[in-house]
């Protein structure tokens, strides 16, 4: 049985911070009330141990902390968390895992990889290992992911506010079904899964889009997520497109209201069978 018990609310903390500045635009300098993203450090903590650190978006904590331990596969779902607890300033993410009985505690990982996301991200996985190729027969048209696109944009309520952050999305069909935001485009992507184990939903067979680069550390998330198609409004890395195409993930970037770049298995997406046939001949 599990007992894992929480204390997120969803939308927790303000996310935008007030501010002044002075608008220079051809005139007289104007003095404006506005907004900036809020960022703050905060710790993950792993029975009683000090897992990783954080550059992050103070909202969604637990999402944060639940996304990083099962994208990182410390965890494999909800059963496997005892309790989890957000401090009362939001520094502090801890989480208590189930221990059976007889065996002592897990041992966490040391080697921490810096990743290439905002503010330097953190992985503990080996991103040069090979998943086994993604086996999904989802087909989507371009028209939809660029839909997917639009909504996505037009759903990121603090970047609407003050700009300056990152959202990203979970979607199936022509619906949105999580959407997060963070100042850490990786962060979101943790934000989703950990959102995904707290809603029950699904996140097999489903499309995620990104407002940021889609880096090796995201993909490599988004393979645990088992998601076989992965959506940028920029560019990808050379290594995301590298692993895309060894796990049979389908890559695509730079999307846009009337175009986009597929970099990898464009047979998911309706209308190019025929262009990817004739190219191999």
């Amino acid at each position: 049985m599990n007992d894992f018990h929480g204390t997120n609310n969803g939308q927790n903390g303000g996310g935008v911070v007030p501010t002044h500045y002075f608008s220079l635009n051809g005139g007289a300098p104007q003095l404006v009330a506005g907004a900036v993203v809020e960022e703050a450090l905060v710790c993950i903590s792993v029975d009683s141990q000090e897992l990783a650190t954080f550059m992050c978006s103070p909202r969604d904590l637990e999402w944060l902390a639940l996304g990083f331990l099962y994208n990182e596969g410390l965890i494999g779902g909800l059963a496997d968390v005892r309790h989890l607890h957000r401090s009362k300033r939001s520094t502090c993410v801890d989480v208590w895992l189930h221990t059976p009985a007889g065996e002592t505690p897990r041992e966490l990982p040391q080697r921490k990889i810096i990743t290439a996301g905002c503010g330097g991200g953190i992985t503990f996985d080996d991103l040069s290992q090979q998943h086994a190729p993604l086996t999904s027969n989802l087909q989507v048209d371009p028209a939809l992911l660029a839909e997917l696109m639009r909504q996505t944009h037009l759903g990121a309520t603090l970047y609407q506010q003050a700009r300056g952050i990152h959202t990203a999305t979970l979607a199936e069909g022509s619906a949105i079904l999580l959407q997060v935001e963070d100042v850490g485009r990786h962060n979101c992507l943790d934000k989703l899964a950990g959102a995904a184990l707290q809603q029950g939903v699904a996140t097999r067979d489903r499309v995620i889009l990104s407002s940021g680069r889609i880096s090796s550390e995201m993909l490599n998330k988004a393979r645990r997520l088992e998601v076989p198609i992965v959506c940028s409004r920029t560019s990808p890395t050379s290594l995301s497109v590298a692993l895309a195409e060894a796990w049979n993930m389908t890559l695509v970037a730079y999307v846009r209201q009337d175009r986009m770049r597929v970099y990898t298995h464009p047979e998911r997406l309706l209308g190019l069978a025929d262009s990817v046939r004739s190219s191999d001949e």
